[in-house]
């Protein structure tokens, strides 16, 4: 039997104010053509809870459960159990504007692009702005994504995952995981392994992903000084590394060692942007309010 189209991995970890708006925005994507795993990082708040509704609820959701070891090790336990032909990957205090899914997978098709990226939105309180880099829409080799990426390392339109649409078949072939020993950065680690291993990346200037500020996440509560250094020295050997296999690292090298000085950015420049109440509205498509999935 045929898998879906996409697997779509979300890591849980007390999130249970944010998870409902998640789940629900997943489960009333245009695009059916998924399955969702949920993969619960030892939850003490009941977020556990919410995901086995959404599994009684939705035969597309399935429930993984795993002693606390962090979001890297829970988004490679998914992986593990996925069966779609891409993988996506959502955090569960953020959520998906309707169409992303579709998006993301008839760019994937129609491109034959191994890696799609797109914009999304950064929501901080009740403020929306929409972020991206690449604004054309585009395919490319992967140095031709790389002398893109090289201007703006550290912005999160490259470095997160959530962003991403990613061909599972490479995952499985080069045995690609996220690194479960650095604290922050696992995505654009992972990211640097994938790029090297792909043909064609497509960039497409829309929006699907809303990504949640908020005070309290891993990065503002858990990053020291040490660790900043030592993260940022593991991530440049990798970074460097990567510019050096394309044959780009003499041709670019000032631009790689610009990486050393820059900092993890949403892409935040001057004021936020419009009220989310004017963001564009998202509500579930009429045929798929509340119906049950068989």
């Amino acid at each position: 039997m045929e898998g879906p189209a996409v697997s779509i991995i979300i890591p849980v970890y007390n999130v249970k104010p944010y998870l409902e708006k998640c789940l629900s925005s997943i489960r009333f994507q245009t695009c059916r053509d998924f399955e969702v795993l949920l993969v619960d990082d030892g939850s003490t708040d009941g977020s556990a809870d919410i995901c086995r509704s959404y599994v009684a609820l939705d035969s597309r959701f399935r429930l993984l459960e795993q002693a606390n070891a962090g979001a890297s090790a829970a988004r490679n336990l998914g992986m593990t159990q996925a069966a779609g032909r891409y993988l996506q990957f959502v955090d569960g205090d953020d959520w998906l504007p309707t169409d992303a899914v579709e998006i993301l997978l008839h760019t994937a098709e129609s491109t034959g692009a191994d890696l799609t990226v797109a914009h999304f939105y950064r929501v901080a309180g009740e403020r929306c702005a929409v972020r991206g880099h690449i604004r054309e829409a585009c395919v490319m080799t992967r140095t031709e994504y790389a002398e893109h990426m090289v201007k703006a390392p550290a912005n999160f339109y490259y470095g997160v995952m959530w962003n991403k649409l990613y061909r599972r078949a490479i995952v499985e072939a080069h045995h690609l995981r996220c690194p479960i020993d650095v604290a922050w950065c696992e995505d654009f680690l992972f990211n640097l392994d994938y790029i090297a291993c792909c043909r064609l990346i497509a960039a497409v200037p829309r929006p699907v992903y809303y990504y949640r500020k908020r005070e309290g996440s891993l990065v503002s509560t858990q990053t020291t000084l040490r660790k900043t250094i030592q993260t940022k020295r593991l991530t440049f050997s990798e970074y460097k590394e990567f510019y050096r296999q394309l044959d780009l690292y003499e041709d670019k090298k000032a631009q790689v060692y610009r990486y050393l000085f820059s900092s993890a950015s949403d892409g935040s420049v001057g004021p936020l942007g419009r009220p989310l109440a004017l963001a564009p509205k998202e509500k579930a498509p009429a045929h798929h309010r509340e119906k049950k999935q068989d």
